[in-house]
């Protein structure tokens, strides 16, 4: 039983952590002093956060014993769960002591900037710099996950369960620790040669930094309105380009870019497939463009069609124009490969490349064994960092359950936005899209003028979108279960003895 002291102590060090987080963006103070006024609305919820935690580690290290739901998948959950909950509460209060927000909006803003979706109810240019700093420090954190930072530093006896409910797939390395380290050493090398490579493009430093941290979390907060389009340049869009492709492959594979194995890193299914998709979307979508909005211009077409079809495939929601004046089939491609997502184990969300794969090998593995002789045998494989991995009926089954559960919700979601929203199916479907995906494009539904229902909703796909639905399902369930542990407890100590 006394595993469930480490839950505690893990949620303690998770707030701490928090606490820590939240006190960041006050660095940006030295460089803009005018901002000297928000220091209280960082500083309260920092501060907090910190005894917080820390009384909880030493309150749960006086416990001999506690009871709770069954078994360690189900105590990491909850303990996941109750993290990303603290920390979207820890994260909107700065918005809403500063009076920037109102409560259900601050919420929908640390839930976008923490699940790195980037959908905003702020305008950005009227926005003081410490908290366009905050927003974006939230993805760049929220990529990586609040296990991953606190694997960074501490490590104990359930963090390798922590670490796999929170959707990390991987272990680059045998050592738990250096894995979180290594993908945490690569992320901050990607970070300064992408605001290197932004300053030289021509880009202000602040700009630069912020929107390299959306962009290696596939984020897609911006400082400007019209995103990376405010800056009409084909360098910083290349740059772009190359952040959020970067952002959205598996951190196995780019520790194996780095250590210049490509040829491995090449073979690797989901790799070719990411590659496949957008040439397949690019084409279609460019030729649509051009004989509808850029008659003139082919160069344009193919360059506003493969900046925004990245965007929308590696979930990052930075954009070059809006898409009000879309054609219905390009609007609907976007919406596919919002669903599609990107690399498992990445910092982006979707159903994930590797999972839209097995589901076509799926398909395609049963019409061979509809045409072919009884006698074939066949043992598929696909090919990930670690190597080629055999495709069995247990992975199946997790693939389809996943994909199914993921379709019902983007489903829900989206009739369920065409009413809080009062906007078309097409919208509806795009928005959601947008948000389940944790993307962050819209197509004009969110903004600040959207009513609470509409973000409720919106959050919610969020959260079940980064975290992949079934740990918030099985951390309710746990909750349910301690619930009803404790009343029985309860009622069997004022049950009158016999």
């Amino acid at each position: 039983m006394k595993k469930f002291i480490y839950e505690e102590r893990s949620i303690g060090k998770l707030i701490l952590l928090i606490g820590v987080l939240l006190a960041v963006p006050l660095l940006v103070l030295p460089f803009y002093p005018e901002d000297a006024v928000y220091m209280p609305a960082f500083l309260i919820p920092a501060v907090f956060s910190v005894f917080l935690g820390v009384g909880i580690g030493f309150l749960s290290g006086k416990k001999k014993e506690a009871e709770g739901c069954r078994g360690y998948l189900y105590s990491s959950s909850m303990t996941v769960l109750a993290a990303w909950g603290y920390g979207i509460a820890a994260g909107a209060a700065p918005f809403v002591i500063a009076g920037q927000l109102t409560v259900v909006q601050a919420l929908f803003e640390a839930v976008s900037g923490w699940t790195t979706t980037g959908l905003s109810v702020m305008n950005v240019e009227e926005v003081s710099h410490i908290f366009l700093f905050h927003r974006s420090f939230m993805q760049f954190c929220g990529g990586l996950g609040f296990v991953m930072m606190m694997l960074i530093f501490i490590q104990e006896r359930e963090s390798m369960n922590l670490y796999s409910a929170e959707g990390h797939p991987d272990r680059l390395l045998p050592n738990l620790g250096k894995t979180a380290r290594a993908i945490f050493v690569m992320y901050c090398a990607f970070l300064a040669a992408g605001v290197i490579a932004y300053v030289i493009a021509g880009m202000p430093l602040f700009d630069s930094i912020n929107h390299t941290m959306c962009a290696l979390s596939t984020g897609g907060f911006s400082t400007r309105t019209d995103s990376i389009g405010a800056y009409d340049s084909l360098l910083i869009d290349i740059i772009t380009n190359v952040l959020m492709l970067t952002g959205t492959t598996n951190f196995a594979v780019l520790l194996l870019l780095v250590r210049g194995k490509f040829r491995r890193a090449f073979r690797v299914s989901e790799l070719r497939f990411m590659f496949l998709v957008l040439a397949a979307a690019v084409i279609p979508v460019t030729w649509s463009l051009h004989h509808t909005l850029f008659q003139t211009d082919a160069g344009e077409s193919i360059r506003q069609a493969s900046f925004n079809l990245i965007a929308a495939l590696s979930t990052t929601g930075f954009s070059t124009m809006g898409y009000q004046d879309w054609p219905q089939m390009s609007l609907g491609i976007m919406i596919l490969l919002m669903l599609i997502g990107g690399g498992i184990g990445s910092t982006a969300g979707g159903l994930k490349m590797t999972r839209v794969y097995l589901i076509l090998r799926m398909a395609a593995e049963n019409m061979k064994e509809r045409v072919s002789s009884k006698r074939r045998v066949s043992v598929p494989v696909y090919t990930n960092a670690q190597g080629r991995q055999p495709i069995d009926g247990e992975l199946y089954k997790q693939t389809g359950s996943f994909v199914t559960a993921y379709l019902v919700i983007f489903i829900t979601g989206s009739l369920l936005l065409t009413e809080t929203a009062d906007c078309s199916l097409t919208e509806a479907m795009f928005e959601f899209a947008s948000a389940l995906g944790t993307v962050g494009l819209s197509i004009g539904v969110t903004g600040p003028a959207s009513n609470n229902a509409t973000l409720i909703v919106e959050m919610t796909g969020m959260l079940l979108g980064r975290l992949e639905i079934f740990i918030i399902f099985i951390g309710f369930y746990c909750m349910a279960d301690r619930i009803k542990n404790t009343l029985v407890r309860k009622r069997r100590q004022h049950r009158p003895s016999e």
